[in-house]
Formats: structure tokens, C-alpha cells, sequence
């Protein structure tokens, strides 16, 4: 059986096993016709009324217009089966009306959903107003991406054509007003905003638009005033980074950079700066029960095999048992996780010291944790390296260049990591830091899913509307 394909949200086409169908432009106009009726017989008198425009019955015509009615039915169906297959006269059935004193020959188009675009349209549309945000997303715009422009567009405003045709602008309006909401609920207000605007544009005088889109420019607003950057890695989320507090990221999983020896003790600064990040840790996710951080952190460290334990009198404080650099502890806090990653080495003088190489081994060692534990929820990581640790070899740049791209050569191999890698930046950090040197790395160098370079600026960028929002917009007029 032929694979038969027939589309009307736009300019009318047939294939056939995916290739292109040639018809004349009156065969064009009866395909078109018979997809009106919606599945019902059209009779032969109404087919030629119809297809040929003409105006009331023409005396002694009638086996003419039936001859040029079945002669344009014959060339539908040889487009229909050109391997003679029989699905010309499966799809095309003839049938016999008895309503009238005579039998009157009519013609039925019998297509399954998927061999009629606006009858697949139709199914997506009505099951992702029922279905929750993520599955009502991903049919609304596999639904919206089938619509190449004004239904049934051959038809004009004609009467045959306009039920069929005002019912799809309809459920089109609702299938893109009900995306904006999906994609809303889901938090991509970046992914709803050009399907608003589109609309915007197209419906000037639509109030409810008009509230739409400004809410959504206005929730984009308040998220860009700590954004600075956004890009997406294709197939792999998106990078964002922010300025703030690692700690007031509520919504993603955090990375905590330890020392090898996991400390946690932070009386008098001795072993652990209370202001350091790893020092926060306690006081802002754990209520100040260290001992708690510690028991955590320790039953995870029994999955890992310790490189060394210092003596007593070489190390009188602090932890003594050392574990790899990239030893990754996932700590499990209201929900979320908290990546406890090992990237300096406590020197038993209670300095911790790192280098560059010690911290991208780390980073490499680190993301195969997240994705293993992270839930696929977005992941904040601090400018990792720039405080206590001391990598002095690398600037703020620098560091934040290791991360993005440690990620990115990771996201070859897995890029069902995370949702989103956000680096958070301290303001007092920012002053140091080049995004521009960022945003040419973004720029010049192929990310993962892609196939050519992807550009990028310094500034936050917001992807498009996808195939969420098709550009045959047919509520025109």
C-alpha cells in the first residue's frame, strides 16, 4: 500500500511515497473539494458547481459536466496509485445516493489521520488540551509546524470551504494561545515570547494578546536582570550565566568545590573560611548542624577508595584521610542535589592549593556524576577555582572558559546532562570577568548537536519559536 500524503493547511499537495504528485489546477480544486466535505459523498452536479465555479444547472450539459467531473477523478486517482496498486479506488470511492428519484453518482475521499495533514493537526490539537504542560508543548508545536499557511487556500472563501476552514483558523488560534501557556508553565517564557509576538502582529486590535505579550516581556525582563548570558547548546540545554548567589539558586542543583579531604570545619577560619563557598554550605542548606554535612558526606565517600591518610603529628587539624582530586559526592538537600567535588589538596599547612590541570580533571570527573544523579535539573556552579584555592595560573576568564568547555566536550558524549548549565558569578567577581572572550568561544567553536558554528553574543540570547510557530500564519487576511 502506497504511503499517500495529502496536505491542505497551506497550498494543496500530494505525495505519494514521498515524492511530489503533479496536478492540473481543476484536479487541484476537486482534491481540495473532496477534503471539504470532511469525509462525506459528494454528489457529481455539486462537484462540477463547485470545482468549475459556475453558476446554477446549463440546459442539456449535464453528461458533459459528468464526463468532466470523472475525467478529473480518473486523473486524481492514477496520482493517487501510480503503481496501480488499487489505492486510487481506496481512496477515491464511487458511491450511489439514493436521496433523489434516480441514483446519483458521488464521489467519498477516505484518508487516515496521518494521510491528511489538517485531520493530524486536528488529533494533536484536541489531545494537548487535555494533556499536561510538557506533553501539551510537544504536540502543540508538532501540531503548528504542519501549517504552511491559509487552509484550503485554492478554495478561497468559497461557501464548500468555509466551515472546514474557519473551524482549523480556529482551533490554530487555540492551538498558539495554548502553547504560550504550555511553554509559560514550563518556565520558557524565552520559547513562548516569539509564538506571542507573532501573534501580536498578526491580531493588533486583540486585547488579550496584547496582556499576553506583555506579561511574558516583562517576566523576561525581570529574568534578564540577572542573566547575562544565555546560549543554547543545541540538544544539550542551554548556558546561562547570572550574576549572584550560588545559594539563592532555588530552582537548580548546586556544585561545591571541597578539598581532598572533605573538611567542613570552620571555627576561627582555620581549616575552612566561613565566607569561602564550601564554608556557606553549612550555615545556608543545613542549618549550621555541620555534623549532619559531615555525616552526609562521609557515607558517600565510602563508595570511594582513599588515595592516603595523614599522621596526626604531620596534619593536627583538619580531616587526615585524602580521596582523589574529582571525587564527587552527590548530597541529596530538600530535594535537590548538592555536588560535593574535590578540586584542591588541603597541604597539611592548611593551605589549599590548585592548578589548572587538577581543576578540568575535576570538571571531567564531575558531570558524569551530574548526569548520573542530577535528575536532568538545571545545575549551578560557582566561578569554581577563584577563591581560597588559588589556581593563580588562570584569571576569572579563564576559570570561566575551563567550565564552559569541559561541559561542552562532555555534551559530545552525553548531552542528556543537564537542562542547563548556570554559572553564577559574586558581583564582586564580575568586574574581572571578560564575557566578550566568552562570547567569541560561543561564537567560533562548534557546540555539541550541532553541525556548523553557532553564534553568540554577550548579552542575553533567547532561542526562537522552533517548530512551535509556523510562518504560514493563516488567520491573515
Amino acid at each position: 500500500m502506497a504511503r499517500i500524503r495529502v496536505s491542505v493547511l497551506g497550498p494543496a499537495r500530494l505525495e505519494v511515497d514521498g515524492v511530489p504528485a503533479r496536478l492540473t489546477p481543476l484536479t487541484t480544486r476537486l482534491l481540495v473539494r473532496l477534503v471539504a466535505a470532511d469525509g462525506e459523498p459528494v454528489p457529481v452536479r455539486r462537484l462540477h458547481r463547485d470545482v468549475w465555479a459556475l453558476d446554477g444547472e446549463q440546459p442539456h450539459a449535464a453528461q458533459r459536466h459528468r464526463n468532466e467531473v470523472q475525467k478529473r477523478v480518473l486523473e486524481l486517482r492514477r496520482a493517487l496509485d501510480p503503481a496501480q496498486r488499487g489505492d486510487g479506488a481506496r481512496v477515491l470511492r464511487t458511491e450511489q445516493l439514493l436521496a433523489g428519484p434516480a441514483p446519483e453518482t458521488a464521489y467519498r475521499l477516505v484518508l487516515a489521520p496521518g494521510e491528511l495533514d489538517c485531520a493530524e493537526f486536528t488529533d494533536l490539537v484536541d489531545s494537548a488540551l487535555l494533556a499536561a504542560p510538557a506533553s501539551a508543548a510537544d504536540r502543540l508545536a508538532a501540531a503548528l509546524a504542519l501549517v504552511r499557511g491559509r487552509p484550503l487556500a485554492e478554495a478561497g472563501d468559497e461557501d464548500f470551504a468555509r466551515p472546514l476552514a474557519r473551524r482549523l483558523t480556529a482551533l490554530y488560534e487555540t492551538a498558539r494561545r495554548q502553547l504560550i501557556r504550555s511553554r509559560m508553565d514550563l518556565g520558557r517564557h524565552d520559547l513562548a515570547l516569539p509564538v506571542a509576538e507573532r501573534m501580536a502582529r498578526e491580531r493588533p486590535d486583540d486585547q488579550d494578546v496584547a496582556e499576553l505579550l506583555g506579561a511574558l516581556r516583562a517576566r523576561l525582563r525581570e529574568r534578564h536582570g540577572r542573566e547575562l548570558l544565555r546560549q543554547p547548546f543545541p540538544g544539550a540545554g542551554d548556558l546561562v550565566v547570572v550574576r549572584g548567589d550560588l545559594f539563592d539558586q532555588d530552582d537548580a542543583n548546586l556544585v561545591v568545590g571541597f578539598t581532598d579531604t572533605f573538611d567542613t570545619a570552620t571555627e576561627q577560619d582555620l581549616v575552612i573560611s566561613r565566607d569561602s563557598v564550601q564554608g556557606q554550605l553549612v550555615e545556608r542548606l543545613f542549618g549550621g548542624e555541620r555534623k549532619l554535612l559531615d555525616d552526609r558526606i562521609q557515607a558517600g565517600l565510602r563508595a570511594f577508595r582513599p588515595v592516603r591518610t595523614e599522621r596526626p603529628q604531620d596534619k593536627p587539624r583538619g580531616r587526615r584521610v585524602r580521596y582523589p582530586l574529582g571525587t564527587t559526592v552527590p548530597l541529596t538537600v530538600d530535594g535537590r542535589r548538592v555536588f560535593a567535588v574535590a578540586y584542591s589538596r588541603l597541604g597539611n599547612d592548611l593551605v589549599a592549593r590548585s592548578g589548572p590541570a587538577d581543576l578540568r580533571a575535576s570538571l571531567d570527573t564531575l558531570w558524569p556524576a551530574v548526569a548520573r544523579y542530577g535528575m536532568y535539573r538545571p545545575l549551578a556552579i560557582p566561578l569554581i577555582g577563584s577563591g581560597l584555592a588559588r589556581i593563580v595560573e588562570l584569571d576569572r576568564t579563564r576559570l570561566l572558559l575551563m567550565i564552559v568547555e569541559s561541559f561542552a566536550d562532555h555534551c559530545r558524549r552525553d548531552p542528556a546532562t543537564a537542562p542547563e548549565l548556570r554559572v553564577v558569578i559574586r558581583p564582586a567577581d564580575l568586574e574581572r570577568t571578560d564575557l566578550s572572550v566568552l562570547g567569541t568561544y560561543l561564537r567560533t567553536t562548534r557546540l555539541p548537536g550541532t553541525s556548523a558554528d553557532v553564534g553568540a553574543g554577550t548579552g542575553s540570547q533567547d532561542t526562537g519559536a522552533g517548530a512551535g510557530d509556523s510562518g504560514g500564519a493563516y488567520g491573515r487576511r
